[in-house]
């Protein structure tokens, strides 16, 4: 069962989250809003944010950009992972992972079963790492971003969460580069 450490210091994550639509705006960006309202609230801070069209190569540019700034630990998308042809924020995203995260997808299907029943079967959601930056792209709606964000990114995003976590490996995920 994961808990908490309490003996263990809070380290802040600078998160950028992206919002993909060819229809969403700043100003009605609801999923957008619950991801920066829930990463804020739990004490991690706002790298970047923006709004992109559903295009797979613009997509796989920004999550570039933002994988090579130094700012961005994180890289949260929104939008995209379902199954029409507009739908290709999963493609962009393994267009640039070095390392797919394979079990993200299974235990956010596992989270949806519970919340929406087999109707979790339409999201593609998928996580990866690339460049030392984690990425993950969620579904569209505030509330499969509430589910994502509070059942298990809210715990692997917590230095403190045992039995492990994705801020201590932080510093592994390039090791490889290092190595002659």
């Amino acid at each position: 069962m994961s808990r908490i450490d309490e003996t263990k210091d809070f380290i802040p994550v600078r998160i950028a989250v992206l919002t993909v639509s060819d229809t969403r705006t700043a100003a009605d960006d609801r999923s957008g809003d619950t991801l920066v309202e829930r990463l804020t609230d739990a004490g991690h801070l706002l790298a970047a944010r923006g709004i992109v069209q559903d295009d797979r190569a613009g997509i796989a540019a920004q999550l570039r950009a933002w994988i090579a700034d130094p700012a961005v630990d994180v890289i949260l998308t929104t939008g995209g992972t379902g199954l029409t042809g507009r739908d290709v924020t999963v493609e962009a995203h393994r267009d640039v992972y070095e390392k797919e995260i394979e079990a993200f997808g299974t235990v956010f299907t596992i989270v949806s079963m519970q919340k929406i029943g087999t109707s979790a079967v339409q999201s593609r959601a998928c996580g990866g790492v690339a460049g030392g930056t984690y990425l993950f792209a969620l579904p569209g709606s505030p509330g499969a971003c509430r589910d994502a964000w509070d059942e298990i990114l809210k715990w692997q995003f917590d230095y403190r969460h045992r039995p492990c976590n994705f801020v201590e490996i932080f510093p592994r995920l390039e090791e490889h580069r290092r190595r002659k």
